[in-house]
Formats: structure tokens, sequence, C-alpha cells
């Protein structure tokens, strides 16, 4: 097996309300990738703001802050060998509308709103995930994980614990 890339998945406010869309996504990652860390978090304003710092000045700023601080949202630090390109190939276009035409079967598509309330998000490149992955799991040790605990994943055996939602290796 290839080394593990890690991304971060993002489940919005709005999915993580709805028990069919979290279900599915849930289903989906668990399946295709190595869950390695999960939790839920309730953004606020001021959180949400520095986290999407990038989009400042952007028509869909203040919306996308609004919305992201408006409810609960499920964090997921995923591994896979192709873990960036996966998810984000899995979610489908930004745009929910262009999903539904260009990706039915995608996830933004099936579970999607709008361009804000597009049921997820998903890094963009490696030095992405790592900046979006310490943002959210300060604690994370990308040294120690590729290190030490990336061989004993990949080698495995690992199982999944349904109820943290993530791989632990078995013992």
């Amino acid at each position: 097996m290839q080394k593990l890339q890690l991304t971060l998945a993002i489940i919005k406010p709005h999915a993580v309300k709805n028990p069919v869309a979290l279900s599915y996504i849930r289903h989906v990652m668990k399946n295709k990738f190595i869950v390695i860390k999960t939790k839920r978090v309730s953004l606020d304003t001021e959180s949400a703001s520095r986290f999407y710092k990038e989009h400042v000045g952007k028509f869909f700023y203040k919306r996308l802050i609004t919305f992201m601080a408006s409810g609960y949202i499920d964090l997921h630090v995923m591994g896979h060998s192709n873990a960036i390109q996966l998810w984000r190939q899995m979610l489908g276009p930004t745009s929910v509308y262009k999903a539904q035409f260009q990706d039915p079967n995608s996830l933004r598509s099936l579970f999607g709103i709008s361009d804000t309330r597009n049921v997820a998000h998903g890094s963009d490149s490696p030095s992405s995930a790592e900046r979006e992955i310490k943002f959210f799991f300060p604690e994370f040790s990308f040294y120690e994980w590729h290190n030490n605990e990336e061989p004993l994943y990949r080698k495995g055996p690992i199982v999944f614990n349904e109820h943290l939602f993530k791989h632990v290796r078995k013992l």
C-alpha cells in the first residue's frame, strides 16, 4: 500500500442536521478512507472568519461565515494514498447547480442546497490540508503521524470504531 496522504473534510451545518445526508456521507468516508481523527464543533464567527480569511472581500464571505457559525460542523482528518483528489472528486464541483448537471452522483449534487451550503469542504492541496488540519486539530503532529503512526495504519490490521467514528489499529 502507498503512503497515506491526509486531507481535512468539513461536513457543513445543514448536512450535520440532516440524518440521511450525514449517514450517507459517513458511510462513504469510512469505506473509502482511513478516518484518523474526528470531532464535532460549533464555530463562532471569529473562528470561521480566521479559517476562511482567504475569502475576505469576496461577495459570499459574510454569508459563508454566518452559515458556518450557524450550527455544528463535523471535522475529519482522513487518509488515503490520494486523499485530497479523491475527496474533492467525491464532493463534485463547488457549485451545487454545476454538480447536479456535471456529476449527479456527487455529494454536493445529492445533498448541497446552494454554493455556500454545498455540503462539505475538502482541502485543495497538501499545504492547505496541513494548514487546515492544524487549525482544527492544533495538537496533531504531522511529524509524529508520518514517522510513527502512518506506517502502522498502512500495515494494519485496522478496524473501524463506530462509536469514535475513526479507524483504529487492531492490537
